[in-house]
């Protein structure tokens, strides 16, 4: 079963001082050992960037960033673009959910791809995905 990486995710994994870091890595090892593909999307490594090379130093965080392409190429993630299609269907969540103003604009093209993909499984700390009662499962 296929998961998806929320930004949350990858920053407790590049971030080796976050205190949930040693839990996501062995999530991680487990997803790979078993060959599960994980997802993400260009959006949530946009925030994963920002944020880690504020955490980081530089290297670690160049590093940390190119093991993830590196991923990409072996196939074991994969990077969905938000495309002016998904943009558009995300839009229409926002609409939808304007009870829910504090979940972000990145967290809803995240359940839009989710959506797309049959993906049930996200790794987050974000409450915002069971809320939303799309039937998603968090990993952690």
């Amino acid at each position: 079963m296929p998961n998806l990486v929320d930004t949350w995710g990858w920053l407790a994994l590049g971030h080796r001082r976050d205190q949930h870091h040693q839990q996501v890595l062995e999530i991680f090892q487990n997803l790979r050992s078993t060959k599960v593909l994980i997802h993400t999307s260009d959006y949530v490594l946009d925030e994963v960037i920002t944020l880690l090379f504020k955490r980081e130093v530089f290297q670690e965080a160049v590093n940390f960033m190119e093991g993830v392409y590196a991923a990409t190429k072996l196939r074991q993630v994969v990077i969905h673009p938000i495309t002016s299609e998904l943009f558009q269907k995300t839009w229409q969540l926002r609409l939808k959910y304007q009870d829910k103003p504090r979940i972000s604009f990145t967290d809803l093209t995240s359940m839009i791809v989710m959506q797309e993909q049959g993906i049930q499984s996200i790794l987050t700390m974000d409450d915002h995905f069971i809320q939303i009662g799309m039937g998603f499962q968090k990993i952690l």
